[in-house]
């Protein structure tokens, strides 16, 4: 008898065992697959448009090397004497010499050797005019206008803009304006084509 109650006792524990483990599992739950288009590229964060930036010509090198030089005596003078000897060359939309348009600049806080030592740290891009290469800083500044506009730009691109040209320039670019910041540029050959502030509807 005393074995029998023993035997009976364990199948008693082993059963609750059994249940305990039981109510321990979590319910079996179906598993749901849903398949999404993948996102366009401009909502990716990573995602460029442009095509790899062409490396600098070694006339183009020479003549950031320059103003890099210029930039470090931190001299409007010679920024000046350098933008005349440049053919074409563009600082303002207004007819005033280059001398006078910096300094007037400079007066009112806005200091052009600072900013394009600032532009010359940033990433440019390229335009293509009349079969020549043109490099341009910053990089947006050498989108075409369509393409410059915020929804066609990823997130990241989205936010430099708005670092760099604000609120209001982002108002003019949705109302078709080309990249309305500071900006400049060098030809493949080297020339120093311009360095402007302000767009040619603003003179």
């Amino acid at each position: 008898m005393a074995s029998s109650r023993i035997r009976h006792a364990k199948a008693g524990l082993m059963l609750g065992a059994m249940l305990v483990s039981a109510c321990g599992q979590e319910p079996a739950r179906d598993t749901v697959r849903l398949q999404v288009e993948e996102a366009p590229d401009y909502m990716q964060p990573d995602a460029v448009h442009e095509s790899e930036t062409a490396e600098l010509t070694e006339e183009a090198k020479t003549t950031v090397g320059r103003l890099r030089e210029i930039i470090e005596t931190n001299s409007l003078y010679r920024l000046s004497r350098y933008a005349d000897s440049q053919p074409g060359f563009i600082s303002n939309f207004a007819g005033a010499s280059h001398r006078a348009h910096w300094d007037l600049l400079r007066r009112t806080g806005f200091d052009p050797i600072l900013r394009m030592e600032d532009l010359l740290d940033g990433p440019y891009g390229t335009r293509t005019v009349g079969g020549e290469t043109w490099y341009v800083w910053p990089d947006l500044a050498a989108l075409d206008a369509s393409d410059l506009r915020p929804e066609r730009l990823n997130f990241r691109q989205r936010a430099r803009l708005e670092e760099l040209v604000g609120e209001a320039g982002i108002e003019k670019i949705r109302q078709g304006s080309g990249y309305p910041g500071v900006r400049m540029a060098i030809a493949s050959d080297g020339r120093w084509l311009y360095y402007v502030h302000e767009t040619q509807s603003e003179d």
